[in-house]
């Protein structure tokens, strides 16, 4: 079985959601008392998110490739980055490491692709939504990306992620905003799906509360690490 070396703590409520789904499902592939062999280095958020803020991505790179390199020496085969926005740095920390990085936007690209849905809305922080290092590597993958055009809305749903979906707080009116969102978006551009870009946001929105698919990053970056995992076994 192969060895999972987890980069959490962005947030804490995505990472608990990976180690209890992994192990999950590893069990119920292989049963008794089988689980996944993880190594989870979980940051504190509080000390990472004013560097997002500031847009001091050189310090936030520095600290996880430390950890990616930690990660590597004790013994993981391969990494996964708990989180989207944080994906901003993949290649950086991929090339401070010999182990592979499971990146989540081509977990998600090939859900995507399965059900022939190609021209998709994206949610997520301001950060994937509004830059380019998530939208362009679903491009790569043959997906045509939409976001919210309105600032205000862009804003609201980065406020919701932060402020409330981070610490588990669930509020029905930021789900009704999600979702008016959503449906603005297939009136707007025609998109066939949506990529819920944050791994907390599979936590306020579900595929009974819209009419197109939803494509939940959190959910397809699961399934490819388990799969790896097993591979060969």
């Amino acid at each position: 079985m192969k060895i999972v070396g987890i980069i959490g703590g962005m947030s804490c409520e995505s990472s608990k959601h990976y180690y209890e789904r992994i192990n999950s499902i590893i069990n119920s592939k292989l049963g008794d008392l089988n689980t996944a062999e993880i190594i989870m280095y979980s940051v504190n958020f509080q000390d990472i998110e004013p560097y997002m803020r500031r847009n001091d991505w050189d310090t936030i790179e520095k600290k996880l490739c430390d950890i990616a390199k930690k990660l590597e020496s004790i013994g993981a085969d391969i990494i996964i980055i708990a989180t989207n926005t944080i994906h901003k740095l993949a290649d950086k920390i991929q090339s401070s490491i010999n182990i592979p990085i499971l990146h989540i936007a081509d977990c998600v690209s090939n859900e995507c692709l399965k059900q022939n849905v190609r021209k998709v809305g994206l949610l997520g922080t301001k950060y994937t939504m509004t830059e380019d290092f998530f939208k362009n590597r679903l491009t790569q993958n043959g997906l045509s990306v939409s976001i919210p055009q309105n600032e205000e809305d862009i804003m609201e749903i980065d406020r919701i992620i932060f402020k409330e979906l981070c610490i588990g707080n669930i509020e029905s009116s930021s789900k009704e905003y999600y979702i008016n969102v959503i449906n603005n978006m297939v009136k707007d551009f025609g998109i066939e799906g949506v990529i819920l870009g944050c791994t907390e946001i599979e936590m306020l929105i579900h595929a009974q509360d819209l009419k197109i698919p939803i494509f939940d990053t959190t959910k397809a970056h699961i399934n490819s690490t388990v799969n790896y995992i097993l591979e060969n076994i």
